[in-house]
């Protein structure tokens, strides 16, 4: 049991500051702000920000805007972008092990009985990210957000 208790799941250090590079712009909706103000205000060193930024402009989550007053902001509301969001422009699709994304990346695949466990545990973990909004992270409710069911289909 002590092997559960420190098994943990972690995503990369860049998704983490990406995702605090993204409260910082969803605690002001709207406004504009420069790489060195994102790196300021989100306490990161300014070429970090400045890599977050690229992978999340590419996945529509951020827009930039170029000339004396450009810098970055939101392009889609806080309440509209997800944690799954933001993992996926950063690590590319959620799966827990290299099976559950796609067909023919492991050798044993075809006589292996775990795959669809796999399949489903990605799933129900996708589901939670995707439960969680940048809105969430930024004004927690009390509780968390709204219950995730979490049940896995019969064998």
């Amino acid at each position: 049991m002590q092997l559960l208790a420190n098994a943990v799941l972690r995503v990369t250090k860049l998704t983490d500051y990406a995702t605090v590079v993204l409260t910082v712009l969803a605690a002001e909706t709207g406004q504009v702000f420069s790489a060195s103000e994102l790196a300021e205000r989100a306490c990161l060193e300014p070429p970090t920000v400045s890599k977050v930024l690229k992978p999340l402009a590419r996945a529509g989550l951020v827009e930039g805007f170029r000339g004396v007053h450009g810098g970055y902001r939101l392009a889609r509301p806080p309440e509209a972008i997800s944690l799954a969001d933001v993992v996926e422009a950063m690590e590319g699709p959620i799966g827990m092990t290299e099976c559950s994304v796609q067909h023919g990346q492991c050798g044993i695949e075809h006589r292996c009985g775990i795959r669809t466990g796999w399949r489903q545990v990605s799933e129900l973990v996708a589901d939670a990210l995707r439960a969680v909004s940048l809105a969430h992270l930024v004004n927690p409710a009390p509780h968390g957000p709204k219950h995730i069911a979490v049940r896995l289909a019969a064998p």
